[in-house]
C-alpha cells in the first residue's frame, strides 16, 4: 500500500459516503426507503468507511459489509437503490484484483450472501417468484468480480512476460559468455600451437655448440605442449555437446566478403566498404568484430522486409574500429521490438562490453535498420 493508493481509497470513501447520504436523506438514486432514516443513513456511511481498508483486507472488509448490511436487513427491511450495492460491489472487484483465484471466490460468495438477504428481507417482494427475480441484481456484482479476476490475470500475465524475457536476457548473456571463453580459448590455444611449432623449427637449426639456447627452446617446447593439453582439456568442457574439438584459427575480418557471399547467395545483396587497414588485430577483437558483422547480416536477412540491399562498413582508425551493418528494408512494426530485445543481440553486447565498446541496434531514418558498434584497438 501506497500513500497514493490511500489517498485513492479515502477520497473513494468520501464519494460513495457522500452518495449514500444523498440516498438516504433527499432520495437521490433510491426507489425505496425502509426503516428509520438515520439508520440507513448509518449503514450507508459504515459501509463507506469500510472501503478504505479494501486493498489491506478486501475478504474481512467484505465480510464486515455483509454482517452490518444483513442487521440493517433484518433490523428494519431491505431498501432499495444504489447504494445499497455500490460499496459490496466495489470490494467484490477488490478482492478478485488482488487474490489469488481460490480466496476470491470467497468473496463472490460473500457478496452472493448480501444480494439474498436483501432479496429475502425486501418488504417490497412479498413472494418467492418476486425474490427470485430479485436476485438478478446479483448481475452487477458479478460483473465487478469477472473484470476484477480479468484485470488481474491480465496483470500477472504481462509480469509473466517480462520475467520471462529477463530470464532470456540472462541465459543469452551466460550462453555467450561460454561461446566467448570457448573461441578466446580455441584463439589462444592456436597462437600457442604456433608458438611451439615455431620453437621447435628454430632448435632444430642450432648449431650443437648452442647448448644453452637449446635448452631453452626445449623448454619453451615442453611448456607450450603442457599449455596444449591443458587447453584442449579446457576447451573440451566448454564446447557443446556434438561440437568439433579441434583447435582451428578463429574468423575474423578477413572472412567478411565469404560472409558477404553466402547472404548473397540466400538473395539479399551486400556492398561491404572498407576503411583502413583492419589487419593485424589481436584475434578476440578481430573475432568480435566479425560476430557483429554476422549478426547485422542476419538480422537483415531474417527481418528486413522488400530490402534492396546491405551495407557492411568497417573503419579502421587508429585508436578504434568502427562497424556497422544497414540495410534499406521495411519497417513493420514488430520489427523494431525484434532487434531491441533478441537474445543474439544481447549476448553480442555482452562480447562486445568485454574489449570496451558500444553496440546500437536501431531504425534508420526513413526506411531500414543499422546495427552499429565501436571497439576500442589497444596499440602494441
Amino acid at each position: 500500500m501506497t500513500r497514493r493508493n490511500w489517498a485513492f481509497d479515502v477520497a473513494l470513501a468520501l464519494v460513495v459516503g457522500v452518495l449514500g447520504q444523498l440516498e438516504a436523506w433527499t432520495a437521490l438514486g433510491a426507489t425505496h426507503r425502509q426503516g428509520p432514516l438515520w439508520v440507513q443513513s448509518l449503514l450507508y456511511a459504515v459501509t463507506a468507511a469500510l472501503l478504505v481498508g479494501r486493498r489491506w483486507r478486501p475478504l474481512a472488509v467484505l465480510a464486515a459489509m455483509v454482517l452490518v448490511s444483513v442487521l440493517e436487513f433484518a433490523a428494519v427491511g431491505s431498501p432499495e437503490g444504489n447504494a445499497v450495492a455500490l460499496a459490496p460491489v466495489i470490494v467484490t472487484y477488490t478482492a478478485a484484483h488482488e487474490l489469488p483465484w481460490r480466496r476470491s471466490w470467497a468473496a463472490l460468495a460473500l457478496a452472493l450472501v448480501v444480494v439474498a438477504a436483501w432479496a429475502v428481507l425486501d418488504p417490497m417482494s412479498s413472494s418467492g417468484p418476486e425474490r427470485m427475480i430479485a436476485m438478478v441484481w446479483f448481475t452487477p456484482t458479478l460483473i465487478a468480480w469477472l473484470l476484477g479476476a480479468l484485470v488481474r490475470a491480465t496483470r500477472l500475465n504481462v509480469e509473466q512476460r517480462r520475467v520471462n524475457a529477463a530470464q532470456r536476457a540472462t541465459q543469452a548473456v551466460a550462453e555467450e559468455r561460454t561461446r566467448i571463453a570457448r573461441e578466446l580459448h580455441d584463439a589462444v590455444g592456436h597462437s600457442v600451437s604456433v608458438m611451439t611449432v615455431q620453437a621447435s623449427a628454430v632448435r632444430r637449426r642450432l648449431e650443437p655448440s648452442q647448448v644453452v639456447e637449446r635448452e631453452a627452446l626445449e623448454s619453451v617446447e615442453a611448456v607450450g605442449r603442457q599449455a596444449l593439453v591443458e587447453m584442449r582439456r579446457m576447451v573440451s568442457v566448454l564446447r557443446e555437446e556434438g561440437e568439433s574439438a579441434g583447435l582451428q584459427p578463429p574468423p575474423g575480418l578477413s572472412q567478411v566478403e565469404r560472409l558477404a557471399a553466402q547472404v548473397r547467395a540466400a538473395g539479399l545483396p551486400v556492398r561491404v566498404l572498407v576503411t583502413g587497414d583492419p589487419a593485424g588485430l589481436p584475434p578476440g577483437l578481430d573475432l568480435t568484430a566479425y560476430r557483429v558483422v554476422q549478426e547485422g547480416l542476419t538480422n537483415a536477412l531474417r527481418h528486413a522486409t522488400n530490402a534492396h540491399e546491405a551495407e557492411v562498413s568497417i573503419d579502421r582508425r587508429q585508436d578504434r574500429l568502427e562497424l556497422a551493418v544497414r540495410d534499406d528494408g521495411e519497417a513493420p512494426p514488430t520489427r523494431l521490438s525484434d532487434v531491441s530485445s533478441g537474445t543474439g543481440l544481447h549476448g553480442l553486447r555482452e562480447r562486445v562490453a568485454v574489449y570496451g565498446g558500444s553496440l546500437e541496434a536501431r531504425a534508420r531514418a526513413g526506411r531500414g535498420f543499422e546495427l552499429v558498434a565501436s571497439l576500442p584497438v589497444e596499440q602494441a
